[in-house]
């Protein structure tokens, strides 16, 4: 393996993600595009496919993130959905000041599991919120030594 290449979110409503991880995230839009076709059905081993994809990349370029919005296929949402439950657990982003991103978030009614945590190595500022489909999101503040 090269690389991560990205990693994938499928969201209900690409309005409230878009306003999650674009407007209070800092995440910037790379691609908007609506995929359906020979390609997408087989790829993913589905008929007649048709997804709303917006990838998106951090201010600093090298983390790609995929919101999916499948209109043709409704998933059903995790319900009582526990961290540690098998699968992909969370998504983790690093942030330059974790408690103006926490003020920031809690004024927009984000819901957090705590305030800002310093990690037993002191080298990391972190705390755990929800986007609005549930998904645990992890924000981390790398601190100097």
């Amino acid at each position: 393996m090269k690389a991560i290449r990205h990693f994938g979110i499928v969201v209900q409503d690409m309005g409230k993600s878009l306003h999650f991880y674009r407007d209070l995230l800092g995440l910037q839009i790379k691609r908007d595009m609506q995929e359906e076709g020979e390609f997408i059905d087989a790829i993913l081993g589905l008929q007649n496919v048709k997804v709303h994809t917006v990838k998106m990349i951090s201010q600093n370029g090298d983390t790609l993130v995929e919101l999916l919005e499948y209109t043709s296929h409704k998933g059903k949402r995790r319900e009582n959905y526990e961290i540690f439950d098998l699968g992909a657990s969370h998504v983790a982003f690093t942030v330059e000041n974790a408690e103006e991103v926490y003020k920031k978030l809690k004024e927009q009614d984000v819901e957090f599991t705590c305030s800002p945590q310093i990690s037993p190595d002191k080298k990391a500022k972190v705390m755990f919120c929800f986007d609005p489909d549930g998904v645990p999101v992890e924000l981390v503040e790398e601190l100097k030594a």
